[in-house]
């Protein structure tokens, strides 16, 4: 059985998790409850559970800052949050499991599933870590790594170093400056939103373009984008505009 809390800073909440919890993940038990973040600092370090369903809106100190009061090696944490639009881009860019409020049975249910496979294969967690340090470097976009899960490894990668992503089905392929190409399991649509507001233009349904390696917009042969590593993206008639904006601001 995996040991768990439940931090949250209403009662109602920590009742209605820990029933789904008993009724759908019936590898996790529930050793102690917390309604705030001091409460949960003593119940951690006395019980030091396998994992932590944490809040993140706590009156007093934040479920961030409690996160970093945790000593090393942390648990497994999954963030249950009312939408925030900020933390939940976090959340995405490192992988980390979150749940929204209202709860989905299905949404909980996977992120447990996750969370128990790693507590047993013990595996570190350097999601979290990632997830801390875009937090803490909220002004300095060039130093946020976004994770890039593959079949072996998740990779880490700062923004500035992807040139561009192309998509084939459902993988998308990032491209990175020192000449590497990681292969993610995921469409590229679920990255043009969280790569968006870094410099990096949609110009083809298959392509996402990091700006600061554009060097010039050619108009011949329909088009295309040619990159500081000599690398011709296509542009697609309906982009066509809307990238010449971009590129002139």
């Amino acid at each position: 059985m995996i040991t768990a809390i439940i931090i949250d800073d209403e009662q109602n909440n920590i009742e209605n998790l820990s029933l789904l919890l008993e009724k759908h993940c019936p590898d996790i038990v529930v050793t102690a409850t917390a309604l705030s973040a001091v409460d949960a600092e003593k119940k951690i370090k006395e019980l030091k559970p396998q994992l932590i369903f944490l809040d993140i809106q706590m009156p007093g100190r934040s479920g961030f800052q409690l996160l970093e009061e945790i000593p090393l090696p942390r648990p497994e944490i999954i963030f249950v949050t009312a939408y925030d639009e900020y933390a939940v881009q976090a959340f995405k860019f490192s992988a980390v499991d979150y749940l929204l409020k209202p709860l989905n049975v299905n949404d909980l249910k996977m992120a447990a599933e996750k969370a128990v496979e790693r507590i047993k294969s013990k595996k570190q967690n350097l999601h979290l870590e990632n997830m801390l340090h875009f937090l803490q470097k909220q002004q300095e976009k060039d130093e946020h790594r976004i994770a890039l899960p593959s079949l072996k490894e998740t990779r880490f990668v700062f923004t500035k170093e992807i040139v561009y992503c192309e998509s084939s089905n459902n993988y998308t392929s990032f491209y990175l400056a020192n000449g590497e190409t990681i292969m993610v399991s995921k469409p590229i649509f679920e990255f043009a939103d969280m790569l968006n507001e870094y410099g990096f233009l949609r110009c083809h349904q298959s392509y996402l373009v990091n700006k600061k390696y554009i060097t010039s917009l050619v108009k011949e042969d329909g088009g295309y984008l040619l990159l500081a590593n000599k690398k011709k993206v296509p542009v697609s008639r309906s982009k066509k505009d809307e990238i010449k904006k971009e590129l002139e601001k």
